[in-house]
């Protein structure tokens, strides 16, 4: 007898609650790959338009070669860039978002600025500043 998906039970509390349990992992690997700091970062650059390899890695400040090169690859697999070629001398290549990713610009730029607004509040905690501090007034 087999089971079927909608008899199937949904996991979690919250924002889980609704997903079946047999779609979880796929949900995992879409989270990891699009919650991954440089495919933020990629996706929120190429909110401006296509950009060649070289403007990306000049963009993307802090990645290297490898890594914008893996991001590339992996985003443009799972359809969230795309890589243009153009038959030219000297060959151009341009990447650019896909409709499924403008999806995506929303809470990547939202996320992108919260983390902007708190970098220094969460720096100090990480470092015990706030609680040194704490720590001498009482």
């Amino acid at each position: 007898m087999q089971d079927n998906p909608e008899s199937l039970p949904s996991t979690g509390f919250g924002p889980c609650a609704g997903i079946p349990a047999e779609h979880t992992a796929s949900i995992r690997q879409i989270l990891d790959r699009i919650g991954d700091k440089w495919s933020l970062l990629v996706i929120a650059v190429l909110d401006d338009g296509p950009l060649r390899y070289t403007d990306l890695q000049h963009a993307v400040a802090g990645i290297s070669q490898r890594m914008l090169t893996v991001t590339l690859r992996q985003l443009t697999h799972d359809g969230l860039v795309t890589r243009t070629s153009y038959p030219e001398v000297p060959p151009r290549v341009e990447y650019a978002l896909t409709p499924l990713s403008r999806g995506l610009l929303d809470p990547v730029t939202t996320l992108i600025a919260w983390a902007s607004n708190h970098h220094e509040e969460i720096h100090r905690n990480r470092t015990g500043t706030t609680e040194s501090a704490h720590s001498r007034n009482t």
